[in-house]
Parts: structure tokens; sequence; C-alpha cells
């Protein structure tokens, strides 16, 4: 499926970033994964298994290191560390990086202090790299296994994106190429956020109609935000948006649905974050989701309520209330289509 095999470098070394790894691996590539954790690089050079995350999955092929260096001497580079966390590794990235090696965003979220997109904290901080997002429905379990998986790569130069398609994609692990970078950013940390809120119907026990209902109106939210910040509507109806809200507001391996589950059956934030060691994206993107969408002068009543749950103290019987008391509208009003409301 590919011309030639590539150096592929790997920033990130959690679940998401192991299993790109062992992807990357299998296809045939010169894998180097960097770790931030001198226990996860010293379990893969000396076991073949990253001992903290997805350590059932062997990495045989895959070189561990600590050097940012090395992993930024490679034809690609991966960038999977948390979106809040991104900037701070770009900078270190600088003094590495090659002029052309392309910085592939595999971070999904906003940054809180700017509500800047990720493409947009990456070409601040490495003004050289031609940028492409990953993005899309993945368990990093599935995808490290093996599974059948579809992604998108969004890339707006064609042909550096359609050299990335060849390099990253495999009989199982197929990627969809589009030029629309902040359509696939904005579906990535949308979804996450009404992940948890589908997570919070579940643990309320509200039933599948208003879990279904909840999908379908956050998707009316993704894609009105979306839109607002300069990307295209159709591209919130594909892998990057509708596919990856599908997989992550449906099922307990999504870390931001198992959170607003348990949210749901009465547990704290604090607890639940003290009990995990992956970080949860939604929880920082529902204030920073919030924060652009004032900024741009957009409506988000369900991704609100998610910031009012985290970070305002709200409860949840009363956000509830809130949200099923808004006037009722026309269903497709968030288009722009100037109907007026019903």
């Amino acid at each position: 499926m590919r011309s030639v095999m590539a150096r592929i470098g790997i920033v990130g070394a959690g679940a998401w970033g192991t299993a790109l790894a062992a992807t990357m691996s299998r296809a045939g590539h010169d894998c180097v994964l960097w770790a931030h954790e001198t226990e996860v690089v010293e379990g893969i050079r000396d076991n073949g298994h990253n001992p903290l995350f997805l350590p059932e999955i062997a990495l045989n092929g895959v070189a561990a290191t600590g050097d940012l260096a090395a992993a930024a001497d490679a034809d690609a580079v991966l960038l999977v560390v948390p979106a809040q966390f991104l900037r701070a590794q770009c900078r270190r990235l600088r003094s590495h990086w090659k002029a052309g090696v392309p910085a592939v965003i595999c971070a999904k979220g906003v940054e809180t202090d700017s509500f800047a997109a990720m493409s947009e904290v990456v070409a601040a901080e490495l003004p050289e790299a031609p940028l492409a997002v990953l993005s899309g429905p993945t368990f990093a379990v599935e995808v490290a296994r093996g599974l059948p998986t579809a992604i998108t790569l969004a890339c707006a130069d064609a042909a550096i994106g359609r050299q990335l398609v060849d390099w990253i994609g495999t009989a199982s692990f197929r990627p969809y190429l589009t030029d629309d970078v902040i359509g696939a950013e904005v579906g990535g940390a949308v979804k996450n956020v009404l992940a948890i809120a589908c997570g919070v119907v579940e643990g309320q026990g509200l039933g599948d109609n208003a879990r279904a209902s909840l999908i379908t109106r956050g998707i009316a939210e993704l894609m009105r935000l979306a839109v607002a910040k300069g990307a295209r509507a159709e591209t919130c109806m594909g892998l990057s948006g509708l596919g990856d809200l599908i997989l992550t507001a449906s099922s307990q391996q999504s870390r931001n649905y198992s959170l607003g589950f348990a949210l749901g059956e009465g547990k704290s934030l604090a607890d639940i974050l003290a009990s995990r060691r992956s970080v949860t994206e939604g929880v920082a993107t529902a204030a920073a989701v919030g924060g652009l969408a004032a900024k741009l002068g957009v409506e988000l009543p369900i991704c609100a309520a998610v910031a009012g749950l985290l970070h305002q103290s709200r409860g949840i019987e009363e956000t509830i209330r809130d949200l099923l008391a808004r006037p009722f509208r026309h269903e497709l009003g968030f288009l722009g289509e100037g109907r007026p409301a019903t």
C-alpha cells in the first residue's frame, strides 16, 4: 500500500501513542517512541511492552527513548501528548525539528488559556513544520490489536497529505484524506465534551431516547462551532465528527463517557480523576470550548452545561432541568437558514 518505508517519530507514549507505535511498527516502519516516564522507556526496551499503558500489546521493533531529538529525527512526527501539554512539548522540540518534516497532531482539544486549536498551537511553536491532524473514532486498544479502523487525516497540503496516508495507512488502519484541518479538530475536541454529557445521561438512568437526542443535538453544537471557526459543515458528519462522537458517547472504553457515567452515579469529579492515570481530555476542553464559543459568539448549551458541572459546581439535577426548560426551536436553525424559533 506504500512505495517506501519511513522513519516515524511518535512523541507521547500513553495508550494512543503506544497503539500508533504498534501499528507503524507492524507496517514495517522504523518507529521511535518518546516517553516521558523512564519506566515506560525501560519496559519497552527490556520487555517489549509498555508497562503503564496497554501492557498487553507487544511492541517488538519499536525503539523507545527519552530523548526528544531521537524522536524528531524522522520523516514524520506524530504528536500524541495531551492537548494542554502540547505547546510546552513543541517548544522543547523546536531546536530538534528539521524544516519540512510534517507534524501530525494526534491530540484532541482546545487550549484553555488561548482557546487555540491544536494546529494553531503547533503552527506558532513549530513554524517550519507542515501540519496534519489525525482524528476519528479510535479506541487505542483496538487499533493496537490491528482491528479494522477508519480515521480522518486532515492536511491543507494535498501532496503532503497523500504522502502521510501512504506512510501510515494499512489494510486495517485506513486514513481518509481531507483538507479541512479545523473541521477535523473541532470534531475531535467537542465530541469529548459531549461524551461526558452522554455518560451523565446514562449514569442518571435517563434512557436511550435521551442519549440519542443529546448526540443529535450535540452534533448541531459541534457543527455550529466548526462553521464559526471556518470549517465546512460536512466535515462534522464524517469520521472526525459524527463517527468519533458515536464511538466515544456510547462505551465505557471511553474515558470521557465513563467519567460522565460516574458523575451521573453521584461520584465526585476529584475522586474520579484521582483514580485515573490517563488524562480525560474532555474535562479541560469543556471550559476551553466554552471560551472559544463566547469568543466566536456561538451558543452551545450542552457543552456549557458540561462545563458548569465540571468547573462551576453546578448540580446534575439543576443542569438537566435547565436544559429541558430551553425554548423549542426549529431543528435546522443551527445551519443559519434564518427560520424562526418554533
